[in-house]
């Protein structure tokens, strides 16, 4: 008996750097991938869940710290902007 997966699908265009698709697909040749298009589900699968990981762990930190961050002027004056963080 086959399963149907009921989740609905769409294919889509994407661009990869051409040593990118070789590795994906020398993975898929090895078995360690089911397909091109499994290992890119996978990728971006594993790239949603990295981001709401993200989002809840700075969502707890900013909770612990009082809430969210405010565009104070003397806050934004004192900004580094090489990298965003407040210079002491």
């Amino acid at each position: 008996m086959s399963r149907v997966s009921s989740i609905a699908t769409r294919k889509v265009t994407v661009t990869l750097e051409e040593s990118q698709l070789d590795q994906v697909r020398s993975l898929v040749e090895s078995g360690a991938a089911p397909s091109v298009s499994g290992f890119v589900q996978h990728a971006v699968g594993v790239a949603l869940d990295d981001v709401a990981g993200w989002g809840a762990m700075l969502a707890e930190a900013l909770a612990e710290t009082g809430g969210p961050l405010t565009a104070d002027p003397d806050d934004l004056r004192r900004l580094d902007p090489t990298i965003g963080l407040l210079a002491v």
